[in-house]
């Protein structure tokens, strides 16, 4: 076994005159807030990355970190892995987009047509947002209905519709059997409420009773098998069997969002599970580290976007779709991403899962791990959370968390401020000896501060 890597601490950039706080400083007076991803945000500031290297990524204060987050799950390869680097820069030398298809846009999308037998047809965007969008307008093209039954606490992206009770909390978020739609952002049309059917994630009854009432009025149902909003625990097989056939035997389009869950399989979630989606959202690993996102399905679902015999049912452009940096980029990060590749992941993920799970039990401290393949997600319960109610944290089991976290953070580990993290192909098993050396300790400090 290799040797694991020597963590040190790695909090130079908490001093108010590192670069990391000046960078913030003058974010603050350009940017709202000093920011332009929420996701990235951290009080008082964060770290400002330089570079990565594999499974390294480096601060601006020069503080080095085993990335276990990898721009939120993108990075299957980690940072900068020579063949995609050097895939990309080549293309970049010949044009970085033009107003023309390019070759790569067929390759990448043969690729994905070969890996999920329920994708007959692609079609290229730019995020993951903006593929949820078009698949839900493709939907309501195919069906002539408009509504949206969609999971609660399941995050969909920045799209109005995909949004609606994504953070209800137990003060509005009504009956298990019915939730409520409730806002997201301020200002909300009601409207948007009113076209979207919230549902009980893993409660396979309430949730096809809820959608056999709304059938004659609902487009679609979208579901992502492991949501990590809810809590990053996999959908039940009974669960998914269940909507599957109920949207099926009413009309009602099934769009799986796989952004994240396509790399627990080779042929994604949908794969593992042998569900057949209409629809299948993609994005973050198909793009090698670039913008990306995709919407794939059936053929006479995707016909809705045909331009042949004049307008389509629904017009979709975008100057960046498919540019050919992010199809090359893509392409060669997907063909890297072979089965074994993917074993070696999931083999490596249930043994860091595993290893966290007895870092609490050994410590005493309630905790719990979700996730599934190369992901995980730490709980500071002991409950085993099914669905988002069971997974969400009073203030006590909050701010457990985030010590948690800031330890991770300042001893050589990243990941998200709400627990999520994944692995990446360079990572072995020295990589997860680290990792697990500073999560013991950092329990084992929790463990002092519950005591003091």
């Amino acid at each position: 076994m290799a040797a694991r890597p020597r963590l040190p601490l790695t909090k130079a950039y908490a001093d108010p005159e590192s670069r990391s706080a000046r960078l913030f400083r003058r974010a603050q007076e350009v940017l709202p807030g000093g920011n332009s991803r929420m996701t990235v945000f951290m009080a008082p500031y964060p770290p400002y990355a330089a570079e990565g290297q594999g499974s390294w990524l480096v601060d601006v204060d020069g503080d080095r970190r085993l990335d276990f987050l990898n721009n939120y799950t993108s990075l299957i390869h980690g940072h900068a892995h020579p063949a995609v680097t050097e895939a990309a820069a080549r293309r970049l030398r010949q044009g970085a987009s033009f107003p023309l298809p390019t070759p790569e846009e067929i390759e990448l999308a043969s690729l994905l047509v070969e890996r999920l037998p329920a994708v007959e047809h692609v079609r290229f965007t730019n995020s993951g947002s903006e593929a949820v969008m078009m698949a839900v307008k493709a939907a309501r093209a195919f069906t002539g209905r408009v509504k949206l039954g969609k999971f609660e606490g399941a995050y969909h992206g920045s799209y109005d519709y995909a949004e609606v009770s994504l953070t209800s909390v137990p003060e509005n978020w009504g009956p298990l059997a019915e939730p409520a739609s409730v806002a997201y952002a301020r200002g909300t049309p009601s409207a948007v409420l009113e076209d979207v059917v919230v549902l009980p994630f893993n409660h396979p009854e309430p949730a096809c009773r809820r959608i056999e009432r709304e059938a004659q009025r609902l487009a679609a149902v979208i579901l992502d098998p492991v949501p990590n909003r809810v809590g990053l625990m996999p959908a039940t097989p009974e669960f998914l069997r269940a909507v599957r056939d109920v949207t099926a035997a009413h009309g009602v389009l099934l769009i799986f969002d796989e952004v994240i869950s396509f790399r627990v399989g080779y042929h994604g979630a949908q794969g593992l599970y042998g569900i057949r989606p209409d629809l299948t959202v993609l994005g973050k690993i198909i793009g090698g580290g670039f913008p990306v996102g995709a919407v794939g399905g059936r053929a006479d679902v995707m016909a809705v976007f045909d331009p042949r015999h004049g307008r389509p049912a629904v017009p979709h452009s975008g100057t960046f779709n498919a540019n050919p940096v992010t199809m090359t980029a893509g392409l060669a990060a997907m063909r890297l991403l072979d089965a074994e590749a993917l074993r070696r992941l999931d083999e490596l993920g249930g043994k860091l899962r595993d290893g966290m799970r007895a870092s609490f039990t050994d410590a005493g401290i309630p905790g719990s791990l979700t996730g599934a393949g190369s992901l995980f997600r730490i709980h500071p319960t002991a409950r085993e959370p099914m669905d988002y109610r069971s997974a969400r944290q009073d203030p006590v089991e909050s701010a457990r968390l985030s010590r948690l976290v800031r330890y991770l953070l300042d001893h050589g580990v990243l990941v998200s401020p709400t627990g999520l993290g994944c692995l990446s192909t360079p990572m072995g098993e020295a990589e997860l000896a680290s990792f697990l050396d500073v999560f013991a300790a950092a329990v084992a400090a929790e463990r002092q501060n519950a005591s003091a």
